[in-house]
């Protein structure tokens, strides 16, 4: 149990980690249940195509949409896109990053799903057996004579081995047909790896500083919002810590100060230091009102992103410089009686 505790921590705390490897068990899943899955084409011309195209469009949608609901950072992306501007201007080619990034991953799995299929061509066959001119794979001559519904009803049991009399020409058609669905799946990846390279290598070469700047603050969205939930939940442990103690401590005021006297000092100071460093966890809001109205800020107008301490400190130095100068003034004008004393004591030890 450690070392799977571990290891989710270190997911945890690596998010693009986490999200790679989610990526990777899903791309795993979606090849899992292919394998899996029991190919049934109804072998019925209404039915023939819609079966082997569905089976080959509507998974991967499902595996793409998985996709984005495992994501954490859509949760990121959507707040970010719908929160107030307040103090913080919202960029767009941040939140275009992100999207492209969540797309991204989601469309790795989709992408194994459909090449695992067309890499064995049993939809195709189903799909597109009707389409097949059969004078062109054998021996036909039992087709002489039928007319074109009682053609393509031949044709749909193709896919079926037990419905189609004819083994010879089965097994010719069904290699034409995955001969050409192998073909579109190799084309499929090629297509895929190409537009992975243009994505991942030709779009930095262009815009590397709009690139470096996206990449850097779609992070900061991501650690900002994982640092103000850690905050938030240790705020919340110490608020309830305190609260719970000061509860005690008020129903049984007069037993907790029995105990006290019959206690160690180490142990008094311990609890005592416990107890402070409880209290600057809440970092001044003792209550509920003040605890939602902070939330509630930080949701409508978040703090603009520009630290300035030097500006702080030239304007404490400022306000120094401004009360000393007012000092000598006043002695200057005769004044001398308006400006506050202080007296000092010092003492000396000689040990």
């Amino acid at each position: 149990m450690d070392k799977f505790r571990m290891m989710f921590q270190f997911l945890q705390s690596n998010q693009e980690s986490f999200m790679n490897g989610i990526c990777g068990i899903m791309a795993l899943a979606s090849a899992q249940m292919y394998s899996a899955f029991e190919f049934s084409c109804p072998c019925m011309p209404e039915y023939n195509y819609n079966y082997g195209i569905g089976l080959l469009i509507i998974p991967p949608i499902w595996f793409f949409l998985l996709g984005f609901v495992l994501n954490n950072n859509v949760s990121v992306l959507a707040e970010e896109w719908r929160r107030p501007t307040g103090s913080r201007s919202k960029d767009p080619t941040i939140l275009r990053y992100m999207f492209c990034s969540i797309t991204q991953r989601s469309l790795i799995a989709p992408a194994v799903w459909v090449s695992v299929t067309l890499m064995d061509g049993k939809s195709f066959l189903c799909a597109f057996s009707i389409n097949l001119d059969i004078e062109r794979f054998g021996n036909t001559s039992f087709v002489k004579g039928m007319s074109e519904t009682e053609k393509i009803k031949l044709l749909a049991r193709i896919p079926c081995k037990d419905l189609f009399e004819h083994p010879e020409i089965r097994m010719a058609a069904s290699r034409y047909i995955k001969c050409i669905s192998q073909a579109c799946g190799w084309m499929f990846l090629l297509l895929m790896t190409f537009t992975a390279f243009l994505i991942r290598a030709i779009r930095p070469c262009f815009t590397q500083a709009a690139f470096l700047k996206t990449k850097y603050w779609s992070h900061y969205i991501d650690i900002e919002r994982k640092i103000f939930d850690e905050t938030c939940k240790e705020h919340a442990k110490s608020f309830a810590k305190v609260c719970i103690q000061q509860y005690f401590e008020n129903i049984s005021g007069e037993m907790r100060v029995l105990h006290h006297h019959h206690s160690n000092r180490d142990e008094s100071d311990d609890e005592e230091d416990k107890r402070r460093s409880d209290e600057e966890k809440l970092l001044g809001i003792r209550a509920q009102d003040d605890m939602n109205k902070v939330l509630w800020n930080w949701h409508t107008c978040k703090p603009a992103l520009a630290l300035r301490k030097d500006q702080i400190a030239e304007e404490n130095e400022g306000k120094m410089n401004g009360n000393l100068n007012g000092a000598v003034n006043g002695f200057i004008k005769g004044h001398a009686h308006q400006v506050e004393k202080k007296e000092w004591a010092v003492y000396y030890s000689k040990v």
